[in-house]
């Protein structure tokens, strides 16, 4: 996405109204409230978490995102900012990861070991906040111009979603079908799985 548009849409959310996936979420986090925000944008969910007692790890691939974040955040000691993509970003052990908006991003050939990543830095029963692109969204169609935004889709059918939640129990399903505009003002019609799900295996492979 060019530099202006990215700007553009990060003005347009940085004080979007938060999901109920969300609220949802945070209220099935237990006492340890540490979160990782993936793909962070302009912070709205940050400012959130924060608010909600979270101590919060933030990253994104775009400089903007973090330049902002930063800025905003620039007095909260609670607050690690980092700019990451999937598979480089170091994850730190957390009780909730929410990935709102931005696996739909994540290379295909990155998003198995993306996936284990966040598997594996997930606390026994630590949940998962997010959301997947269905094949009947606007950017997973011919005509989508991935060269003018981004160049890799990341798609899932509700069977595909559903298999990579094998490990979790799932709180939460809700397949989301509208047309609309963008915060940019273009036409649009989503097809997004959003997922609230804890994990169920009390195993992991990293040290605490």
């Amino acid at each position: 996405m060019a530099g202006q548009e990215i700007k553009e849409y990060f003005n347009a959310t940085e004080n979007r109204e938060i999901r109920s996936d969300l609220t949802f979420a945070v209220n099935h986090v237990g006492d340890l409230k540490i979160a990782i925000d993936c793909g962070c944008g302009a912070g709205a969910d940050i400012q959130y978490l924060s608010a909600m007692g979270f101590k919060v790890y933030g990253f994104d691939i775009e400089d903007e995102s973090i330049s902002r974040c930063k800025n905003r955040f620039k007095n909260n000691q609670d607050i690690v900012l980092s700019q990451a993509g999937f598979n480089s970003f170091e994850y730190p052990r957390a009780s909730l990861v929410v990935a709102d908006a931005s696996l739909f991003f994540c290379p295909k050939i990155d998003f198995e070991s993306a996936w284990r990543s966040i598997y594996e830095c997930l606390y026994p029963k630590g949940i998962f906040c997010g959301s997947f692109l269905g094949p009947d969204d606007t950017m997973a169609g011919l005509e989508y111009d991935k060269s003018a935004f981004w160049p890799d889709i990341l798609i899932f059918d509700e069977k595909e979603v559903r298999e990579i939640f094998k490990d979790y129990e799932i709180f939460r399903f809700i397949e989301h079908k509208s047309s609309g505009k963008t915060p940019q003002g273009i036409a649009h019609d989503w097809h997004i799985f959003s997922v609230v799900a804890k994990k169920l295996n009390n195993s992991c492979k990293k040290n605490a």
